[in-house]
């Protein structure tokens, strides 16, 4: 279809630089609808015998309206013709994506609402480090996915920009109008220079880029699920339906939607370099090796397309277990750091602090209990600044209530944060 509306455009143009007469474009609207119209039915007659899209919209034209559809193709070439079809089918293709993403960001907000006050642990080097909230964890990932929106937008504005009337390399004799088929076709204007309109792919690559970013993050969202799904974590459920048995073990579910886009990402970065080598060696202008970039730009496109909209229903269907996460965040003295806080509050200095409270957990791990449940006159033998205050900060809620800054874990600004996000994708 993306053939049809730029030759319907260029045909307007040639009409408008009389370079072809009002009949003739009359005739071609004429021809170019019914031939649409084929294509949408499944009646249009493919033909490999005419090597490509555009020939076989062409033969049928010729065929339908005669002399008319001989004339469309004046003033342009096949190069320009399909780095201007690729533009207009990408450009739509970002533009839905656009809208994929908000949806999953919205699922993501959803989700997160859900759990301003659910205390899970916080990882570094996948070792439990500070006490968070879950949906401040998932918060992360609407930032991730707002990155790439926003790269998306950006790699629209500088793909937005028509190669039609570049011809095969040199431009043409005739003419042309190219910013008047610029303006019919939405493009914010015309590619500068016709030796780069018709070779240049960058936005193609750069695209791919964007998306390899996108499932890049993606992946490491299913590589959460699957460990927070497993036994030894047991932070969530994954609903049945996005999920599978094993054929010989009964009680297995496994999560085959994050393992399947884990996996697809590698498919979406190889599509990325495949197009890096695939450009890297030609000379200017077009080239037959440029053939070759449609099928890891369309797989692209096709591959982030399904995994957004089941990761969006998939989102929707996570089941987190918030008494299992709080659970986990006793474990690994979480606290510790609040409590290196609490003493350079008093005024021991951060480095003497740290070392105290070093100790203070070696202690907890050779009485197998948490810090918390130590006795205060014992807490006193390693700093005497420590006082009956201090149990307010070795609690869990104690502890991620005191990030209470813009970007911090407590449950206020959490929301602050999901309140700001709603804002963001509803303009």
């Amino acid at each position: 279809m993306f053939d049809i509306q730029g030759s319907l455009a260029h045909a307007q143009m040639l009409a408008a630089c009389d370079i072809i007469s009002r009949q003739d474009l009359s005739d071609i609207q004429r021809g170019l609808a019914q031939i649409e119209n084929e294509i949408i039915s499944g009646d249009f007659d493919w033909s490999v015998d005419l090597e490509d899209v555009h020939l076989n919209i062409e033969r049928r034209l010729i065929t339908l309206i005669g002399d008319a559809g001989k004339r469309l193709h004046t003033g342009r070439s096949r190069n320009d013709q399909v780095a201007t079809d690729v533009r207009l089918y990408l450009r739509s293709a970002i533009d839905e994506l656009t809208m994929l993403l908000k949806g999953m960001q919205g699922a993501l907000l959803d989700l997160a609402e859900q759990h301003t006050n659910t205390i899970m642990p916080g990882f570094t080097h996948l070792q439990v480090a500070q006490p968070i909230t879950f949906a401040h964890h998932l918060m992360a990932y609407f930032e991730m996915l707002k990155r790439d929106a926003d790269r998306l937008r950006d790699c629209r504005k500088r793909m937005n920009r028509l190669p039609l009337g570049a011809a095969a390399l040199a431009g043409t004799s005739y003419p042309i109008k190219r910013e008047y088929t610029a303006e019919l076709l939405g493009f914010d204007g015309v590619c500068e220079n016709s030796l780069d309109a018709v070779s240049d792919r960058d936005f193609a690559i750069e695209f791919t880029a964007d998306a390899a970013l996108i499932m890049t993050h993606l992946s490491r969202f299913s590589e959460e699920l699957i460990l927070w799904m497993s036994p030894r974590y047991g932070f969530i459920d994954i609903s049945d339906r996005f999920c599978t048995g094993s054929s010989i073990m009964p009680q297995k579910k496994n999560p085959d939607v994050p393992e399947l886009v884990r996996g697809k990402t590698g498919r979406v970065n190889g599509h990325l370099i495949a197009l890096l080598t695939l450009m890297k060696g030609q000379p200017l202008a077009y080239n037959k090796d440029n053939q070759e970039d449609k099928e890891p730009l369309f797989d692209t496109v096709e591959t982030l397309t399904r995994t957004l909209r089941i990761y969006t229903d998939m989102i929707a269907g996570i089941h987190a277990r918030p008494d299992v996460m709080r659970s986990a965040a006793l474990q690994g003295y979480a606290t510790a750091t609040d409590l290196a806080d609490y003493l350079v509050k008093k005024g021991l200095p951060f480095r003497d602090a740290h070392e105290a409270v070093s100790l203070v957990v070696r202690f907890a791990e050779e009485r197998g209990c948490d810090i918390s449940d130590i006795g205060l006159a014992e807490l006193k033998n390693f700093s005497g600044l420590i006082g009956e205050d201090v149990y307010q900060v070795l609690t869990l809620e104690g502890s991620v209530a005191s990030r209470n800054h813009t970007g911090g874990t407590s449950p206020q600004q959490v929301e602050s944060a999901i309140a700001r996000a709603r804002a963001s994708i509803s303009q």
